[in-house]
């Protein structure tokens, strides 16, 4: 089946270093469908030589020693430009007819990729209608939406709202890089393809779980955007909810796009709601010292560059065990882990002095920088009497197989052409996120509670952090990557 790609952006950041690499990969391992074609639409003015030479260039520099000349010139000849402008509703006719005359008879399936700024979802999505572009006819007619889907829950709904108006909700993919790596999708595998996991993965046997996103990065030239959005628009309403919803998931009835969807967003109904009392108690804030000098950064600003959050699912899998979500810049690593802390045995029988909570078993699914996982068990120091130590176990993706890790967007691009959604968020499962961040942010703005606290860049965010989860009865798992 012949397919399209139009990009909308195409001369942008996102098209230059993600999609087209990408799609340049999936033709080098031949997993794009024959008789694939890459329209590109934005306002510079290329021809489809310059544009082919342009993304050569940027294809070749963010590969490096994956880039083969030949392949590309191989596959630089499904790639095609056409000018136009996505706000002016008169570029879109002309549109319609590159693409008729690309495809021909019968056609293609077609894929709009939304590349833009967020300001352009909207014009574009409505001009898409307004030529007719969306219309599915015998052959499918799809639209990818890049995040932040919106920035609060109105206009996340006002974006819903104008996509539903030209599109149907099947034919809607929100994409959320996150989703497309490796170790995020065996979240799944792991819980659901081993039957030694499942008895264990509740409330009776896991005191806690912790989900961390640190970069070691200060916000560089994103200044003027961080600035307007903050760490939760920024990490926690999209992928730190997008880990906790894996993670508490129950087992879909089968592994399709609405089952999975269906099963994710019943975790994001079971969060309980927060009151600004909740808020005070249950959040803490921060900001690393210097930010304010940050180009595009307000002198006076108040913007969160760090962030904790206690939530609790409220249904019987884990009623009374909280779910910590934590994520700040300028911290002392990057890494990306989620941790499910054990409880201790009901009876400790050797005599090993104190014990803390960080002894008790522990699963850290780390998603980057080196993907994989690793378990924490006790073991008996040898000859040493009873004596006791935490060792591990580990499972790196790298080395057990023959083929390197692909990018996230790999996959997620060939899950859109393959018309599989299980990998993209559904718009109710948009609007329960923002319905969960939405109450902090406004009692953050609105009481300014808890205070905006400060800490020393490399740091693991501020020292009251410590105190803060100890007051709930747990303790951070501060470690940098624990598989390199």
């Amino acid at each position: 089946m012949p397919h399209t790609i139009v990009i909308f952006g195409a001369s942008g950041d996102l098209t230059a270093r993600k999609l087209v690499p990408a799609l340049y990969e999936l033709h080098r391992k031949r997993r794009l469908p024959e008789k694939t074609r890459i329209v590109g639409f934005s306002r510079t003015r290329w021809t489809h030589e310059a544009w082919r030479d342009e993304l050569a260039a940027s294809t070749q520099r963010h590969l490096a020693g994956a880039f083969d000349r030949s392949v590309w010139d191989e596959f630089a000849g499904s790639l095609f430009y056409h000018p136009g402008d996505v706000g002016r509703g008169d570029d879109f006719p002309a549109l319609m007819n590159v693409l008729d005359a690309l495809e021909g008879p019968p056609g293609a399936t077609r894929v709009y990729y939304l590349a833009t700024a967020p300001p352009f979802y909207e014009p574009a999505v409505k001009n898409l209608g307004l030529a007719g572009l969306a219309r599915e006819g015998e052959l499918p007619r799809r639209i990818v939406v890049e995040k932040p889907f919106g920035s609060d829950l109105a206009t996340a709904r006002r974006l819903n709202a104008a996509l539903h108006e030209v599109f149907l909700e099947r034919q809607i993919y929100r994409i959320d890089h996150y989703l497309g790596k490796e170790t995020v999708q065996n979240v799944l595998v792991f819980r659901f393809a081993n039957t030694i996991f499942e008895p264990i993965w509740n409330r009776n046997y896991v005191g806690h779980v912790e989900i961390t996103a640190a970069e070691a990065g200060s916000v560089g030239h994103r200044g003027a955007y961080y600035d307007s959005a903050g760490v939760l628009r920024d990490m926690f309403q999209n992928h730190l909810l997008q880990l906790l919803s894996l993670s508490a998931m129950e087992a879909p009835a089968r592994f399709e796009a609405d089952a999975v969807r269906d099963e994710k967003v019943k975790v994001l109904r079971a969060l309980r709601p927060m009151r600004p009392e909740d808020v005070a108690r249950d959040t803490l804030r921060a900001q690393y010292a210097g930010y304010r000098e940050a180009p595009g950064v307000d002198p006076t600003s108040s913007t969160d560059t760090f962030a904790a959050v206690k939530l609790q699912v409220d249904n019987w899998r884990w009623q009374g065990v909280p779910f910590f979500l934590r994520s700040g810049k300028a911290m002392s690593c990057t890494t990306t882990q989620i941790i499910i802390q054990f409880r201790q045995p009901p009876l400790m029988l050797f005599d090993a002095g104190p014990r803390s909570a960080h002894e008790a078993n522990r699963l850290v699914i780390q998603i980057q920088p080196a993907e994989g996982i690793q378990i924490h068990f006790q073991s008996k120091v040898p000859d040493a009497g009873m004596q006791l130590r935490l060792v591990d176990l580990n499972f790196r993706f790298q080395g057990k197989s023959s083929t390197a890790m692909p990018d996230a967007y790999q996959r997620l691009l060939l899950d859109v052409l393959q018309g599989d959604a299980s990998l993209f968020a559904r718009s109710d499962e948009v609007e329960l996120a923002w319905g969960i961040i939405d109450p902090i942010t406004s009692a953050w703005s609105q009481t300014g509670q808890p205070p905006l606290l400060s800490y020393v860049p490399g740091n693991w965010g501020p020292l009251e952090s410590l105190s803060w989860i100890a007051d709930h009865g747990h303790a951070w798992f501060d470690a940098c990557p624990v598989l390199q």
